[in-house]
């Protein structure tokens, strides 16, 4: 079975955008890092994004995933032409991902936003988190946790720390997966 991880970051107090939605206080890596961004890019071959998220991609230019299949979850699919990688889903996003998680594959990633991520939480659909959090209060913002109705435990897989204070926490939650229904 593909595993789904939310690969994302966020600031120290838990947001993932400013209120706006936007990204701009993320810093940029200091020169010859990615925090091993291109290590994990090479395990998935899928990604799922909410549609606001995939609109604030879609201002960074260039479209950053085309070799990827992009799965973009929206109520109604924009009227302009996507990039042939993206494909804007309609359906039950619990329901999509539990049948794409059976079909051959990597890693499927996760990019957010936050009112994706919390059904697939809910549903045991992510089995692992890759916190990434930035050494910054923006006080106020698009929150990366939403409401949960039952605690979910992780298991710690790794931490790592950069000289610049980034911070990435990794966890399991394999067994929400297997004890959820």
């Amino acid at each position: 079975m593909r595993k789904v991880v939310l690969y994302i970051a966020t600031s120290l107090d838990g947001y993932i955008a400013s209120p706006d939605g936007s990204v701009e206080w993320l810093p940029s890596p200091p020169p010859g890092e990615d925090y091993g961004y291109a290590d994990f890019l090479t395990t998935a071959d899928a990604t799922l994004l909410g549609r606001a998220t995939y609109e604030q991609i879609t201002t960074f230019g260039e479209w950053p995933y085309p070799t990827l299949t992009n799965y973009v979850f929206t109520r109604r699919p924009p009227q302009e032409a996507a990039h042939p990688s993206v494909q804007f889903i309609t359906e039950d996003p619990t329901r999509f991902v539990r049948e794409l998680r059976q079909q051959p594959g990597g890693t499927i990633w996760l990019i957010g936003g936050s009112t994706l991520a919390s059904p697939l939480l809910a549903e045991g659909l992510v089995d692992e988190l890759m916190l990434f959090v930035v050494p910054r209060l923006i006080g106020a913002g698009i929150p990366l946790w939403r409401h949960q109705e039952h605690t979910q435990p992780l298991h710690l897989l790794r931490t790592q720390t950069w000289p610049d204070g980034m911070t990435l926490l990794h966890y399991r939650l394999s067994e929400v997966s297997e004890t959820v229904s």
